[in-house]
C-alpha cells in the first residue's frame, strides 16, 4: 500500500513568496512492518551482504556484556501486540505480564570483554531506484547500507552513537550472507528495528526557520505569534492547536532521505566536511516516530484510521530520548566521512 502525505494546511509560499527560492524535496520512507528480502529497500530487513565480506563490527572499547537479548525484545513486542489486539478485553493477562517482565530483564554475558569486536545491527538499506532523493554514491554505487552499534557508549562523553555506512554496487554481490553475526545483548530495545518495508514518497520541504535569512525568519516568527494569540477556544474551553512553520509547513517527521535537517533541540551549528570543509547536506533522517502531537498534520491519509500508538512507531527504533538522528554527507566526495547530529 502506498502512503500519501496530506496537502499542507495552507500555501506557505503564498504567505512568504521568498520561500520559493529555498524550496527542496525530501523522500519520506514510510516504513511499515513487513517481510522485506535482501533485494528490497528496508528498515531492519536482511541486508544484501556478500558471504566473503566481514560484517561491520564496533571495535571501540566499551561495556557490552550486559543488556537485553534481541530475541527477547522481539518476543516482548509480539506478546504485547497480541495482547492489545485481543477482543473483547484487550491488554496483557497476569500470566503475560509475568512473561513480559522476564523478557525485559537484563542478561549478563559471561566472558564478554571490551576489546572484543561487537557485531553491529543492520539498520537500513536503500536502493537508489526506490528513493528519489538518495544521492549518488561513490562511483556508480546504487545501494546504501546503514549499521549502528547497539550501545550508547562512544565518544568523549561515553554516551554517543557509533554508525557505519556502506555504499556498494548491488549487481556485484554474489552469494548473500543469510545468517549474519548478531550481538548477544544490546543496550536498549530501541537499537533493534522491526523489519519494515518502505513506501517512498517525495514531498516538498523548506529549511529550518533558523537557517533562513534573518528578516524572513523574523516575519515567520511574528506570523506564528499572531496565530497563537488569535487561537480560538472551543465550546469545552480547549484551545485549538495553531499552525506552525516548523511542525506543519516545512520539515516532515519520520524516516526520510534528503531535504533539510531540523534543529529543534539545539541551535543550528555548521556541519562541514572534516576532510575538505565543504558544507555537508542531509543524507538520511532516522526518527523515533512517524508523527507526534505536534506533527500530526503529516500523518498519511492511509493511516488516519489507525490508532496512533500502533502507527506512529512502526520501526520501534528510538534515538536518544525519543529524538531523531540526522546523517550528513559531503556533496563533493561521497567517500568522505559522514557526520551526524541528534535532535
Amino acid at each position: 500500500m502506498t502512503r500519501t502525505t496530506p496537502s499542507r494546511p495552507l500555501d506557505v509560499e503564498a504567505l512568504f513568496p521568498e520561500l520559493a527560492g529555498f524550496r527542496g524535496t525530501t523522500t519520506r520512507l514510510h516504513p511499515r512492518p513487513g517481510a522485506p528480502d535482501p533485494s528490497a529497500s528496508s528498515v531492519g530487513g536482511p541486508m544484501l551482504w556478500p558471504t566473503g565480506e566481514p560484517w561491520p563490527a564496533c571495535s571501540e572499547a566499551h561495556a557490552r556484556g550486559r543488556g537485553l537479548r534481541p530475541a527477547d525484545i522481539r518476543r516482548y513486542r509480539q506478546v504485547l501486540a497480541s495482547a492489545w489486539a485481543r477482543e473483547p478485553v484487550p491488554g496483557p493477562t497476569d500470566e503475560e505480564r509475568e512473561l513480559l517482565g522476564e523478557l525485559r530483564r537484563d542478561r549478563r554475558i559471561a566472558g564478554a570483554a571490551e576489546p572484543d569486536l561487537l557485531p553491529m545491527v543492520g539498520l537500513a538499506q536503500l536502493y537508489r531506484r526506490d528513493v528519489p532523493d538518495l544521492p549518488a554514491g561513490p562511483g556508480d554505487c546504487d545501494l546504501l547500507q546503514v549499521f549502528w552499534c547497539p550501545f550508547n557508549a562512544h565518544g568523549p562523553g561515553r554516551y554517543d552513537l557509533e554508525l557505519h555506512l556502506r555504499w556498494r554496487r548491488s549487481w556485484e554481490v554474489g552469494e548473500v550472507l543469510t545468517a549474519p553475526p548478531q550481538p548477544l545483548v544490546v543496550g536498549s530495545d530501541g537499537f533493534v528495528p522491526e523489519p519494515c518495508v518502505l513506501h517512498p514518497e517525495q514531498v516538498v520541504t523548506y529549511p529550518y526557520a533558523g537557517l533562513l535569512p534573518d528578516e524572513l525568519c523574523t516575519r515567520i516568527d511574528a506570523w506564528e505569534e499572531a496565530l497563537e494569540g488569535a487561537a480560538e477556544q472551543s465550546a469545552d474551553g480547549t484551545t485549538a492547536e495553531p499552525l506552525g512553520y516548523q511542525y506543519d509547513l516545512s520539515i516532515p517527521p519520520g524516516w526520510r532521505v534528503g531535504g533539510f535537517a531540523s534543529w529543534h533541540a539545539t541551535d543550528p551549528y555548521p556541519m562541514d566536511c572534516l576532510a575538505c570543509t565543504t558544507p555537508m547536506t542531509l543524507l538520511l533522517t532516522i526518527d523515533s516516530s512517524e508523527w507526534d502531537g505536534g506533527s500530526g498534520s503529516w500523518r498519511p491519509l492511509e493511516d488516519r484510521a489507525q490508532p496512533t500508538h500502533r502507527s506512529a512507531t512502526p520501526t520501534q527504533v528510538v534515538v536518544g530520548r525519543w529524538g531523531e538522528l540526522n546523517v550528513f554527507a559531503c556533496p563533493s566526495d561521497a567517500d568522505h566521512p559522514h557526520r551526524w547530529s541528534i535532535q
